[in-house]
């Protein structure tokens, strides 16, 4: 029998209530009491199963959930990999380990389903990936998130004695479009192209991406570069419309270093998540402005919340996933700053619940950057930089706060 970890719903306070939380210790502590109901979950500890030929993941960059209820994750390979992580792959080889193929489905149960990836003809794959998204005709989106790194043809050649350090590859700025066993069917924009927020073919480092079935749109959150959500066609690839922080015209100017004492800046910082939820609203992850932000399709503002409004560096709001009943009434957070899930009202926006710490053990979490919900309401989670795994926790039902 499998054991499982409980993780409890804890009560962090109102979402606009004073309460604290100690990086040090994480640890939240509620200013009042309430009775209010949240989700609840256990962690499965051993989802998902151990991976075939040595495999090993680098970090996740992305995790998405089809309409066959199968996780589909996808990971930056063998440059997120320290050497002793990649073994087999230096020279001489080691007996361990190989890096896994950057995109990977799996079944409710953690069998490992299909796997594919990388370079191939008529496309530019990734020099980094960022988030996944699987529409709902099957089709797997990724975005194309990678920096220029110097040092990589550098660090090849280091890793395979008597080769020549490679070219650098190009900044990527673009994402694709493929079929769920891997076949090239749509590329927007181009790698090394790096275009500004006013651009209606292309993108600077887009983090994430999600598609609107009852509309046959692609929303991109290109905001690694860029600081804005950009709409498209997910048949043709044509541009739609595009929008920066409360609704208005994006630009390229730097807003500076997020200050929680200072006013809310106009213009996004680093948007890393666009997600449409039933009822037709987009919500928008600012995440180093510590703040998620709700529009209209159209690009209209309705409101925003800041949440861990002290969270400096890296940020709060890393990604969102909607829960599963018809209403969808909570939104799930991903805090890989503070190493947990905040889980909202998603009407108010106000916390109600909260699980995770930092830590390696099940259920604990290190850079958790991507978040996804199954139609039993189970949340999947991916943790990047030297988090490197995907986390199953399975739907309790519902309970008290506390």
């Amino acid at each position: 029998m499998k054991r499982r970890l409980y993780i409890g719903a804890i009560l962090v306070g109102s979402f606009f209530a004073p309460f604290t939380y100690n990086l040090q210790h994480g640890s939240a502590a509620a200013q009042g009491k309430s009775s209010k109901q949240a989700p609840r979950f256990e962690v499965d500890p051993l989802w998902p199963k151990p991976l075939p030929n040595h495999w090993v993941l680098g970090s996740v960059t992305g995790v998405a959930v089809d309409a066959q209820d199968h996780i589909w994750i996808t990971h930056r390979g063998a440059d997120s990999l320290a050497n002793n992580e990649k073994g087999s792959i230096l020279n001489p080889p080691t007996g361990c380990c190989v890096p896994a193929p950057q995109v990977l489905e799996f079944d409710q149960a953690g069998n490992l389903l299909s796997h594919w990836g990388g370079p191939g003809q008529g496309f530019e794959w990734p020099q980094s990936t960022g988030g996944i998204a699987v529409d709902p005709k099957g089709n797997v989106w990724i975005a194309a998130a990678g920096i220029v790194a110097p040092a990589q043809g550098a660090q090849a050649a280091a890793e395979r004695p008597g080769t020549a350090p490679a070219s650098p590859r190009p900044q990527d700025a673009h994402v694709l479009k493929f079929s769920r066993s891997g076949q090239f069917l749509l590329q927007i924009g181009h790698a090394g192209k790096v275009e500004g927020s006013a651009s209606k073919t292309g993108f600077n480092r887009p983090a994430a991406l999600s598609v609107d079935p009852s509309a046959d749109e692609v929303y991109i959150a290109d905001g690694f570069g860029n600081h804005r959500v950009v709409v498209f066609d997910a048949e043709t690839g044509s541009y739609k419309r595009h929008w920066g922080a409360y609704g208005e015209k994006p630009d390229d100017r730097g807003v500076g270093i997020y200050s929680p004492d200072a006013a809310p800046s106009k213009q996004f910082r680093t948007v890393t998540c666009a997600a449409v939820s039933k009822d037709g609203f987009v919500y928008v992850c600012d995440r180093d402005s510590d703040r998620i932000q709700v529009f209209q399709k159209d690009g209209k503002f309705i409101k925003e919340a800041f949440l861990s409004k002290g969270t400096l560096g890296d940020g709060s709001t890393w990604d969102i996933a909607f829960s599963a009943d018809p209403r969808q009434r909570f939104l799930y957070v991903a805090d890989g700053h503070d190493k947990k899930v905040w889980i909202l009202q998603r009407d108010t926006l106000e916390v109600v619940s909260s699980f995770g710490d930092g830590g390696r053990l099940p259920g604990q979490f290190y850079g958790v950057g991507s978040i996804a919900v199954d139609s039993k309401g189970n949340i999947y989670t991916g943790e990047t930089y030297e988090g490197k795994r995907v986390q199953k926790f399975v739907y309790k039902g519902m309970g008290s706060s506390r």
